[in-house]
């Protein structure tokens, strides 16, 4: 997930002028935003002048005279027009504003809500090509009889062949509307063996834990992505910690690359009463406080946070805030650095546009974009042993 998106916009376009005119419908958290709206019939006629006589009178020049003389095959009108909007997205030259193609951008929506319809199983190509499947415990891949290393031969009536994409390819294939079946053709050993599958709702935790062996009394908690489940997921984990003895807290948020800004919000929730989580900045508007809620969980408990290079965009939001209103210290290494928002607009054929619009600052205001986090307690990354969870173990125990 190295998802990036860093807040939580959807958006669906009902007519769009490459000249930039649209019609959205823009939701966020529990409230709509409306964009300015254009009758449909101005549009179509900006859109026909254009093409006569503006800047896409060049481009249908260029594409002429390539039509006409290329030797070679040609691409596809949907491949025309995607490399145009990459085009156009490589002028602008924000690495955060990108498009995302009709799949991907499916799976992007899975990671967000926390869950998809599937059979719950991972795939991965071997050193031959051959995909080999890994079912997850108690999924229906699992319970159907799919073992651990099986070669996936076929998915319904579609021949598994080296050259795939797993994820464009494959995954989107057996991914689907919870309910319906699929069928899985695999080889295992010298045996070919059929297995029909009724997909579920396959959950995607973002959040583990668990008491630390070294010591019981602390809890640790690692937050892997921002997702739609991730506050409810973090509440049930405090609970199960505290009524377990906890008195000491490590949130793991190292290589979380972000998520869902309201997700950040409700997890900041937990540990601070009340004050500034994080302030946000948009072209024309003023600035954007967002504030704590009180009455969280863990409040008052002990807390450390660790992070590193790949704690990134939300993850930062949480971490920037624990840190400037004295909540709990940072182990680790120094921070990603992203602290923009994207929109992200649905488009008409299941794609969609991440477009950069904000940015964010902690409650010190602290710039995250290109800057990141310091942490309090630095400590570099040991191959052998985690000596940044040591660390925050010690800083616990005594309190430096």
């Amino acid at each position: 997930m190295d998802i990036k998106s860093s807040s939580f916009y959807t958006v669906s376009i009902a007519s769009v002028a490459l000249a930039g005119l649209f019609l959205v419908s823009v939701a966020f958290g529990s409230g709509l935003v409306y964009a300015a709206i254009q009758p449909r019939q101005q549009l179509l006629e900006q859109e026909q002048g254009l093409l006569a006589s503006g800047p896409l009178s060049l481009f249908q020049e260029s594409w002429g005279l390539i039509e006409n003389d290329f030797y070679g095959p040609l691409p596809t009108a949907q491949e025309r027009t995607y490399g145009a909007v990459r085009g156009l997205l490589g002028a602008i030259d924000d690495p955060y504003t990108v498009f995302i193609e009709p799949v991907a951008h499916q799976f992007e929506q899975d990671s967000w809500r926390g869950s998809y319809g599937g059979v719950g199983m991972g795939l991965a190509h071997d050193a031959d090509g051959q995909v080999l499947l890994s079912p997850l415990r108690d999924s229906p891949s699992a319970q159907a009889g799919i073992l651990q290393d099986d070669v996936l031969l076929a998915v319904d009536d579609m021949l598994v062949t080296p050259e795939m994409d797993i994820s464009q390819d494959i995954v989107a294939r057996i991914r689907g509307e919870v309910g319906t079946d699929v069928t899985l053709t695999v080889q295992r050993g010298e045996e070919t063996l059929t297995f029909s599958i009724t997909r579920q709702v396959i959950d995607i935790p973002s959040v583990t834990w668990r008491a630390l062996d070294q010591d019981p009394t602390l809890g640790y908690i690692q937050i892997s992505s921002f997702t739609n489940r991730t506050a409810d997921e973090l509440i049930q984990g405090l609970d199960e910690l505290f009524a377990g003895g906890a008195q000491g807290l490590v949130i793991d948020l190292r290589n979380n690359g972000g998520g869902l800004l309201h997700a950040a919000i409700d997890v900041a929730n937990q540990f601070l009463d009340g004050g500034v989580i994080l302030y946000e900045n948009r072209r024309g508007q003023d600035e954007k406080s967002y504030e704590a809620e009180p009455g969280g969980g863990a409040l008052d408990t002990p807390l450390v946070v660790l992070i590193n290079h790949g704690t990134a965009s939300a993850s930062e939001i949480v971490a920037g805030a624990i840190q400037d209103r004295e909540r709990g210290v940072l182990v680790g290494e120094s921070t990603f650095g992203k602290g923009s928002v994207q929109l992200i607009f649905d488009l008409s054929d299941g794609s969609s546009l991440h477009v950069t619009a904000a940015r964010w600052f902690t409650p010190d205001r602290h710039q995250l974009d290109g800057v990141g986090l310091s942490p309090d307690l630095s400590i570099e990354t040991d191959p052998d042993i985690d000596v940044q969870l040591e660390r925050a173990i010690k800083f616990l125990h005594s309190g430096e």
